[in-house]
């Protein structure tokens, strides 16, 4: 698969993708991003312009979706809204982006034959009890519980289906929580990072019991370009890195990396209807395809991940003030 088109590739994890593969593959590479608030130009800076392409557009204008699909060998669709608290404040634009977006990247591989992965979330199954020893694995019903990861269930559907009824060559991928570079400072990681760099105490959710099994973003890139490899077509594999960790946790390990004591935060109102425990079960995964992630050690990737964000403020700088309004504006 020489040329990929990226969906959704100005984002966090999809620019990540970009340059990822980029620096270990021989792809070519084009992006088609709607360059909302989440989409940011200089995530791609710095890549090859003889392998590399901008294209600003969204998928859910199908003309331009046909255009590019037919151009390249396979699609890596990663376009989505995927912001929690967006979507219970604004679900329009989820169900739009989300459902309509991928029934028109679906229709546009089934038109010209071109080979599809499609990334999911670990989301669309609900949550686990705190004490369950249960992981999620692709058997695991679906279950969702914000607009987002309905929106994300939905979508997944939609795959399936035209893999099915149509004979799409497509996979899918249901991922747990990313970090790493140039994730938008709404999320909670980035977000506690940038505080602390501000001298602000960071903010956690209710008791910050809720756990979330984290995965460096350069591990599930390199999962998702070994399934698009080596992936058996209509098959979902789970992404995941064996690393659960409570958010109360992950705040106080960040506080510890830059120097802080490590109660040094502040309880905030908790999300609505806000999952208890994420965890994936990644064995499918390692076994059929050989993967295995890079980032073992959690605190030496978020240390990593600190060090970005400190050394790239002119990055992060412009959306900090209007996030943190955002967030004061709901007591968070």
């Amino acid at each position: 698969m020489t040329s990929l088109l990226v969906t959704g590739g100005a984002g966090f994890i999809g620019s990540n993708f970009v340059h990822w593969a980029l620096n270990n593959t021989d792809a070519t590479v084009t992006v088609l991003d709607a360059l909302t608030y989440a989409g940011n130009t200089a995530n791609l800076g710095g890549l090859p312009e003889e392998r590399f392409e901008l294209v600003a557009g969204s998928v859910t204008n199908p003309g331009l979706v046909n255009e590019l699909v037919e151009a390249h060998d396979a699609v890596v669709h990663f376009a989505a809204e995927s912001h929690n608290d967006n979507s219970l404040e604004g679900p329009g634009v989820f169900i739009e982006t989300n459902i309509v977006g991928t029934y028109h990247v679906l229709q546009a591989v089934r038109q010209f034959g071109k080979r599809l992965h499609h990334i999911s979330t670990d989301e669309v199954y609900g949550d686990l009890e705190l004490d369950d020893p249960a992981k999620f694995t692709a058997q695991t019903p679906y279950n969702p519980s914000s607009p987002y990861s309905a929106s994300k269930a939905a979508s997944d559907h939609l795959v399936r289906a035209w893999v099915r009824s149509f004979g799409v060559e497509a996979t899918l991928s249901n991922c747990s929580n990313n970090y790493g570079p140039r994730q938008h400072i709404e999320k909670f990681i980035p977000r506690q990072i940038t505080n602390l760099i501000d001298g602000i105490r960071p903010k956690l959710y209710g008791a910050g019991e809720n756990v979330r099994d984290w995965i460096h973003v350069d591990d599930h890139n390199s999962a998702v370009w070994g399934i698009l490899q080596k992936g058996r077509i209509g098959e979902t594999y789970l992404i995941g890195a064996d690393g659960e960790k409570n958010n109360k946790e992950v705040v106080e390990l960040i506080l510890q990396l830059m120097g802080r004591k490590p109660d040094d935060y502040d309880h905030v109102t908790d999300r609505p209807g806000h999952d208890l425990r994420y965890a994936i079960d990644s064995t499918k995964l390692r076994e059929e395809l050989g993967w295995e992630p890079q980032y073992t050690d959690f605190s030496e990737g978020l240390k990593d991940t600190i060090t970005w964000y400190e050394e790239n403020e002119a990055w992060w700088r412009p959306m900090k003030d209007t996030t943190e309004a955002k967030y004061a504006a709901k007591g968070q």
